[in-house]
Order: C-alpha cells, then sequence, then structure tokens
C-alpha cells in the first residue's frame, strides 16, 4: 500500500495556499495520495510517506509556522522521512538579483536546521496585493499604494511537483 504525501504551508493572504494547491493536484495526476492541510493544523506525521514543505519569506525571514513545524517534527525527519520544500518570494521587482537574494535566504533559514536533508527545494516566486495587507503594513500609505505583483509561474510549479512526483514513487512504495 502506497503513503500518502503530507502537503503542509503557511500563508497570511492566500497564494502559498495556492502553490500547495497545484503541487497537490499536480502530485495527484501523477497517481499519489495527497492531503493538504496548513501547519497549524498538523499534529503528526505517522502515516506519511513523504511531506512538501511551503511557506513565504516575509521581511527576509521564513514563515514562523514553517520554521516551528521543522522544529517541532525533527525527529521525524532525522529518521529519515523524506522532505520538500518550497518557498514564496520574491514580489517586488522580480528581477534575477532579487530572485538570488531570496535563494539566499531560504537557505540561511534552512542553514539553521543542519541535520535537514531536503529531497529538494524550490522558490516559486511571491504575490503581493496591497489590498491584503494586515497591521500594521496596512497603516503604511507607500505599502497601501505599491503595485501588486505576481512572480509566481505555474508552468514552473507543476514542472517542479512532476519532478518530486518522479523522486517520491520509488520511496512511497517500498
Amino acid at each position: 500500500m502506497q503513503k500518502k504525501i503530507l502537503i503542509a504551508y503557511a500563508t497570511k493572504t492566500g497564494s502559498t495556499q495556492e502553490v500547495a494547491e497545484k503541487v497537490a493536484a499536480t502530485l495527484h495526476e501523477s497517481g499519489l495520495e495527497v492531503e493538504i492541510q496548513p501547519i497549524r493544523n498538523v499534529r503528526t506525521l505517522e502515516g506519511y510517506g513523504a511531506v512538501v514543505l511551503g511557506a513565504p519569506l516575509y521581511m527576509f525571514h521564513w514563515h514562523k509556522d514553517a520554521l516551528n513545524f521543522l522544529t517541532r517534527f525533527r525527529k521525524v525527519f532525522e529518521g529519515g522521512l523524506p522532505i520538500a520544500i518550497f518557498a514564496g518570494g520574491p514580489i517586488g521587482k522580480g528581477d534575477e538579483k532579487e530572485w538570488q537574494e531570496v535563494r539566499n535566504q531560504i537557505d540561511k533559514e534552512l542553514g539553521r536546521f543542519p541535520w535537514l536533508k531536503p529531497v529538494d527545494v524550490e522558490i516559486v516566486g511571491g504575490k503581493f496585493d496591497p489590498s491584503k495587507l494586515s497591521f500594521p503594513m496596512n497603516l503604511l500609505p507607500a505599502m497601501k499604494q505599491a503595485p501588486g505583483t505576481d512572480f509566481r509561474d505555474w508552468n514552473a510549479i507543476r514542472a517542479w511537483a512532476s519532478n518530486l512526483a518522479a523522486k517520491f514513487k520509488p520511496i512511497l512504495s517500498q
């Protein structure tokens, strides 16, 4: 019997959830059984054969729920449960320099967990919608007037998830 893949995500405005849903759909289309949950709802990793963890970068830090998730389930991942990670960003100019800064930042954040050996780490691009700003950012006129951006490349996200399916299938059928 094939084990399920858990897709756990953190989001503030819903854009990371949309990416998680696309990853889940792609893995499912590849014949894998998936379950998708907000990180805060995950109580156990028992019964899962792999995990895909996704969260955005905010103000140069990965979402705290993702960091707490890795800390909470350290022993499970040290025990060999495969994990793949995606991070949302950039949201500014979207130029090559910003993409590299996001990659450097996620590498720095994951470096806090030297025991972690992800199957893959992907930067999926981010989305900024000034109408969804929350306190205190919604008080800053410059933030509210900034143009919206969406640097998520859905074809690249599907390709990455398809590649994950190929990596996970042999592991899940053992």
